[in-house]
């Protein structure tokens, strides 16, 4: 509980209770593709759109920094939602015979 004190009109102090409301930001969490040497570059541009919600365009480029760099951010959530994320990839990779890889890492900015 929060507590206030207010002058009023007539210079009367009063003291009121208000309920505290959180200010607290959730952590945020980075969700990475891996690359390997197996998985299609067409698969990625699929799990990207399906699953992380990216248009073709922009799936084709993380697909490629992936490619080129070994891993790309496919996009930035909270823990619970970065956690499902990474099992739907890795889920929808093994049902596919794919070993595509994807990691969380904590957004500290």
């Amino acid at each position: 509980m929060l507590y206030l004190l207010i002058l009023n009109m007539n210079d009367k102090i009063q003291l009121e209770k208000k309920r505290e409301i959180s200010s607290d930001i959730p952590n945020l969490y980075r969700v990475y593709l891996i690359n390997d040497d197996y998985t299609t570059m067409d698969f990625v541009v699929h799990i990207l759109m399906t699953i992380f919600g990216k248009s073709k365009i922009e799936a084709t480029k993380i697909m490629l920094h992936v490619h080129r760099n070994g891993k790309g951010l496919a996009g930035i959530y909270t823990k619970e939602i970065a956690e499902t994320k990474v099992h739907e990839v890795e889920k929808l990779a093994r049902i596919n015979g794919f070993p595509l890889k994807c990691i969380i890492e904590r957004d500290d900015r």
